[in-house]
């Protein structure tokens, strides 16, 4: 495997480059020899000291492509916390692989056609399985699939969320919630009208 340690918008320091190769040495028996991990190293002065340098790792484990992210008071305290995470997931693909598989096979999908009236009618109805993945791993999935949400279990929660596309070209996290306020992840309370109700991180 071949690590390329590179900054965004900042210049790398040696003695954390050499910490990243390392680091991510442990992943290297999840991949192939012929693999790149990219470790993208930056620096959001605007954050708070505790989160202010950021860590982003890209790599391919059986054709699947994982990213990770973290943010921490140093690059080394984000590099350790993003290698724990990939790791974890890099053994959930290596003992999944064919529930993975199949799973990867069953997408959501949904249509409506304009009935008489111009109200639209639900015309499809799709049951498929779902299994727990990560925020990073539903991301990459729905740009796969080429679809403006995507439906999967929170690996980190267990609960069942929807991730949509929006027009700003960033993404939102949808949480189901059985009664309770409409409200995003941070606890602020918001209308939901007749869309119902749920955590919506925006």
């Amino acid at each position: 495997m071949r690590t390329i340690v590179r900054g965004k918008n900042y210049d790398v320091f040696e003695p954390d480059r050499e910490y990243a190769e390392r680091k991510l040495a442990r992943l290297e028996r999840y991949l192939d020899n012929r693999s790149d991990a990219v470790v993208e190293l930056s620096l959001e002065r605007h954050r708070s000291s505790a989160d202010s340098h950021i860590v982003e790792v890209t790599l391919v484990i059986d054709g699947k492509t994982l990213r990770g992210s973290a943010a921490g008071e140093t690059h080394r305290a984000g590099i350790d916390e993003v290698v724990d995470k990939l790791e974890r997931r890099a053994v959930d693909f290596r003992e999944k692989p064919r529930t993975r598989a199949r799973a990867s096979e069953r997408a959501v999908e949904a249509e409506t056609v304009t009935a008489d009236g111009g109200q639209g009618r639900v015309v499809k109805f799709k049951r498929f399985g779902i299994e727990p993945m990560f925020e990073e791993d539903a991301v990459a999935r729905m740009q796969e699939l080429g679809h403006s949400f995507f439906v999967f279990v929170n690996a980190e929660n267990e609960r069942v969320a929807i991730l949509y596309r929006r027009d700003d070209g960033d993404y939102g996290l949808i949480e189901p919630a059985i009664g309770g306020a409409y409200s995003s992840r941070a606890g602020a309370p918001e209308t939901s009208g007749s869309a119902g109700r749920g955590t919506a991180r925006r």
